[in-house]
């Protein structure tokens, strides 16, 4: 399933991703940015023709941007009107579900056309403990609590991806409502699939040779290594430039595809460029 919308995955995580869907189980999965954590929700969304409701995490993010908010607007307006012919709303009238914004937690509980929905709850580790103890409820009991209305229940549990990239320990408690997967960097054989799989109008020559070298450069002391991301986005750069093998001087234009840091782009530059290309280019002789 996964391979038909062009993602490609190891054993490990093509079994901990049907374990999930076949248990109901949220599914955490944990590791560098861009090694494909969030394609994953959106691969499964595509494939099971699901709709995607995604909650983006952030530092402060609180209950009511990710379940819902008043439209203090509206309810204002409703409350002028009222007045305005002398009588005096009810509070069961304000604090009703026409004055709700929907945010992507009561989003996902609500039933959807085509079954229940995919969740991301995407970089939950750049949110902080009390939003993680909020969400337990949500994980376990697949409901979100609005103090003024009460508790809303999915008829058909969402399926729920987490991710993280690590960058603090999630707590416990919310990993052990999971299933748990480390999403690593994948092995050369393995990111010549993916990029094949995301950019096949490249030849082979090329592919290994961008490969060979995105791998070279994530055994250097960076601050930040390039993810799978960065290899197809680096691949598909080359592309429309109508590069047909790696050279210093194409590497040195094109570094702020798979660098993002300019001390990294420092470091690789010139003739270190040339020297880890010739190294690459050694690995990938034939014996």
């Amino acid at each position: 399933m996964l391979s038909s919308q062009s993602y490609v995955a190891s054993r490990a995580l093509a079994t901990v991703v049907f374990l999930s869907l076949k248990l109901g189980r949220p599914l955490f999965l944990e590791g560098e940015a861009g090694v494909g954590k969030t394609e994953i929700a959106k691969t499964l969304a595509r494939a099971l023709g699901r709709r995607l409701i995604r909650l983006q995490c952030y530092e402060g993010l609180d209950q009511a941007s990710a379940v819902a908010e008043w439209n203090f607007a509206a309810q204002m307006v409703a409350i002028r009107a009222a007045e305005a012919t002398g009588t005096s709303p009810a509070r069961a009238d304000l604090f009703s579900q026409d004055f709700l914004i929907e945010r992507p937690l009561l989003a996902a509980m609500r039933p959807q056309p085509g079954g229940a929905p995919v969740l991301l709850i995407d970089e939950i580790d750049r949110t902080d403990a009390p939003f993680e103890a909020f969400l337990l409820e949500a994980l376990s009991e697949a409901q979100v609590t609005i103090p003024e209305i009460g508790t809303i229940r999915a008829p058909e549990p969402p399926i729920v991806i987490l991710t993280s990239n690590r960058t603090r320990e999630v707590h416990d408690a919310l990993k052990r409502r999971c299933l748990y997967h480390w999403v690593d960097y994948p092995a050369f054989d393995r990111e010549m699939q993916i990029l094949q799989a995301r950019a096949p109008e490249a030849q082979d020559a090329l592919s290994r040779e961008i490969v060979g070298f995105v791998q070279r450069l994530r055994r250097e002391d960076l601050f930040k290594k390039p993810g799978v991301a960065e290899t197809i986005d680096w691949a598909k750069c080359l592309l429309a430039l109508d590069v047909i093998a790696l050279s210093p001087e194409v590497i040195a234009d094109t570094l702020g595809a798979i660098l993002k840091y300019q001390d990294d782009i420092q470091k690789i530059q010139g003739s270190e460029a040339k020297r880890l290309l010739d190294q690459v280019r050694k690995e990938l002789a034939p014996a």
